[in-house]
């Protein structure tokens, strides 16, 4: 039976360059494309696939985002991550939205049909530029810093992150469509959580953490 996946890229040639080498592999099937997060989770629910390719820099709702949203609807669908980065923080970011695979869009060419059957047979694919970068974060963690963004809620990450790039407690309630004392709550939340009292400490524990938006 062939593996059903779906490409999400913003960028037509390399949707159209994937496609054409994915369909010469006899036992992987594209059943379908999108071009940004919101299209991704409609193109997913049409077609049911098995495993999601995502860029993580879409426009809109990024790739993390898309990938949340994914998991918490359908927490069997498979999703590998396709980005021009790779920088831990967003391989973390990733890994901690639910993918289980992380690929550089150059060396994709090669390694996306082994990262694809790998991902559908259950087992995590790192590629080798992101993976030793991956092990070296794991081994440095403590306990509690492995834990603490376990316990942040999906609204308390995204005022985290906004938080981080310098946004104050209106523009943040302007972009989320929620009160102003909506955002001071998650704020006050999210220090008594991880134990950190100044924007200053959660902008540092959001891009340690790689809960940044890329």
């Amino acid at each position: 039976m062939s593996i059903r996946i779906v490409l999400a890229d913003d960028h037509k040639m390399i949707l159209a360059a994937l496609r054409s080498m994915l369909e010469k592999e006899i036992d992987i099937d594209v059943v379908g494309e999108a071009g940004d997060g919101a299209a991704l989770l409609e193109v997913v629910a049409r077609t049911t696939p098995d495993v999601a390719v995502v860029d993580i820099g879409m426009p809109g709702m990024n790739g993390v985002e898309a990938t949340r949203r994914l998991l918490a609807g359908r927490p069997r669908l498979k999703v590998i991550a396709l980005s021009a980065y790779d920088d831990k923080r967003f391989v973390l970011e990733m890994l901690n939205a639910g993918a289980k695979g992380y690929l550089i869009k150059a060396s994709a060419g090669d390694e996306l049909p082994r990262a694809i059957r790998a991902i559908a047979q259950g087992r995590t694919y790192l590629c080798p530029e992101v993976a030793g970068s991956i092990v070296e974060a794991a081994r440095g963690r403590t306990s509690s810093a492995g834990n603490t963004a376990v316990n942040l809620g999906r609204r308390e990450r995204e005022v985290l992150a906004l938080l981080a790039e310098g946004k104050n407690s209106s523009e943040i309630a302007a972009r989320m469509h929620i009160a102003t004392s909506t955002v001071e709550v998650h704020r006050r939340n999210i220090m008594r959580k991880l134990d950190l009292h100044s924007v200053a400490e959660l902008t540092k524990y959001a891009i340690r953490e790689g809960l940044t938006s890329p």
